[in-house]
């Protein structure tokens, strides 16, 4: 009964060692590592070409501010425009404007803007966009461009689509969109996708 004992408790420590080492790579090793908790391997924002038509001419400065209500992190947050690659951008912003897609003040537009879910600790990225499942339809997303004009959003639509469908950032008929991006949880594998209208 005794040798049981023994095992048991060292059974038990060994889990609570485990589980101390897998918080701590967590909250300190991914900070000084420069791991993203949610694996940047799978957290990858399409890369879109270039628009070729002429595009209605907006501020010269083209940073956008975010501002998501029901978002506890995204309130008046910078959003740089980058290559769904850009690893420095991905880490050090609470989202980028994915390069390649359209800007607020177009017709038609499809404004596509990809955060990390879990991100980077001690950075602008970290848990960004952790919530952007709570946004229901009706739900206020705002963008400003670098001429202070805002543009107003009321969510629409939420789905989940495959790390590579393309698809949710091409313009949508008839409509002026924003588009906000995050990975699925547990496994980051798919990509969670929330559609706003412009209404102002």
């Amino acid at each position: 009964m005794r040798a049981k004992d023994i095992v048991l408790s060292l059974i038990s420590l060994a889990l609570i060692g485990a589980g101390v080492f897998l918080i701590s790579t967590f909250f300190i090793g991914s900070g000084q590592r420069g791991d993203s908790p949610d694996g940047e391997q799978n957290f990858t924002p399409p890369l879109v070409k270039e628009a070729t038509t002429a595009v209605k001419k907006g501020p010269s400065d083209e940073t956008l501010r975010l501002t998501v209500p029901k978002m506890a992190r995204i309130s008046d947050v910078e959003i740089p425009t980058a290559e769904g690659n850009d690893e420095e951008k991905l880490r050090n912003y609470a989202a980028i404007h994915l390069k390649g897609t359209d800007y607020p003040w177009e017709k038609e537009a499809n404004v596509y803007i990809a955060g990390h879910r879990l991100g980077y600790p001690q950075t602008e990225s970290f848990l960004a966009f952790y919530d952007l499942d709570n946004l229901e339809e009706g739900d206020t997303v705002i963008v400003t461009d670098s001429d202070g004009e805002e543009y107003t959003y009321e969510v629409y639509s939420e789905k989940v689509v495959g790390p590579f469908d393309f698809s949710v950032t091409e313009p949508v008929e008839g409509k002026d969109v924003i588009t906000l991006q995050t990975c699925t949880l547990p496994d980051y594998s798919q990509r969670l996708i929330v559609q706003a209208e412009k209404v102002a």
